[in-house]
């Protein structure tokens, strides 16, 4: 099967090196805040304990993940966050998706604006773009001795539209509702899982000339620079 976009990889490999340099605190605290408020208990709530994995993986210390989970349910006060998404245009027709947990969405969105305008994108309405994507489940780790087929046969009772192997790090694509239980399964392959999580995934990639591919690349890490942006999602190839 086949693999996933350029940007993709460098995004994930910027999120490792990221997470050494303690980078990602901020972010994923808001996100464990947000998850905690549909319920505090990670072992009925696998989002949660899905974030709270990532935070420790990414060495945030206990007390700081007890701290953002009591904010979320209220046990602590806090700062309160709204999940909101954003469409855009990047460099040579690029369609751009942002995530964001904000607690001011007038300067969030002045913020992205003025992003998109230094890189040659616009910010775009609400549906412009996310016609284009499909919200699916991403599994990620390492796996050694086995072939894509070897995954597939594994997983071919669970809903699965993509699988892809390269040096032994695995990227297994599955509908929303089979994330977790497909997760479950490769851990038991023996596969150590670095990220599962929902994203969104172009349904068809978009290719572009070298110098294009560079200018989006800088407006992608320039939208992730920015504090209330979780995730950015492109249809770049």
């Amino acid at each position: 099967m086949s693999g996933h976009s350029k940007w993709a990889n460098i995004k994930h490999k910027k999120a490792k090196e990221d997470a050494k340099r303690g980078q990602t605190f901020t972010k994923i605290i808001k996100e464990i805040t947000v998850c905690a408020k549909a319920g505090g208990i990670p072992e009925n709530n696998p989002q949660l304990r899905q974030l709270i994995e990532k935070a420790k993986e990414a060495n945030m210390p206990g007390e700081n993940i007890t701290r953002a989970v009591k904010k979320g349910t209220g046990e602590l006060p806090g700062v309160s966050y709204e999940s909101i998404s954003y469409e855009g245009y990047g460099p040579g027709g690029t369609a751009v998706i942002i995530e964001a947990l904000t607690d001011n969405k007038n300067r969030t969105v002045a913020d992205l604006r003025h992003i998109f305008g230094r890189h040659n994108g616009n910010l775009a309405e609400t549906g412009a773009v996310n016609w284009m994507f499909e919200k699916l489940g991403v599994i990620r780790g390492t796996i050694s001795g086995k072939t894509e087929d070897d995954l597939l046969e594994a997983l071919m009772d669970y809903d699965i539209n993509d699988i892809s192997i390269e040096d032994n790090f695995a990227t297994i694509t599955t509908g929303m509702a089979a994330l977790f239980q497909v997760k479950d399964t490769l851990i038991k392959l023996g596969m150590k899982i670095e990220d599962a999580q929902l994203e969104w995934i172009a349904k068809n990639n978009l290719n572009v000339d070298e110098e294009t591919e560079e200018k989006a690349f800088g407006l992608f890490e320039a939208l992730e620079e920015n504090d209330d942006v979780q995730n950015v999602y492109s249809n770049l190839n």
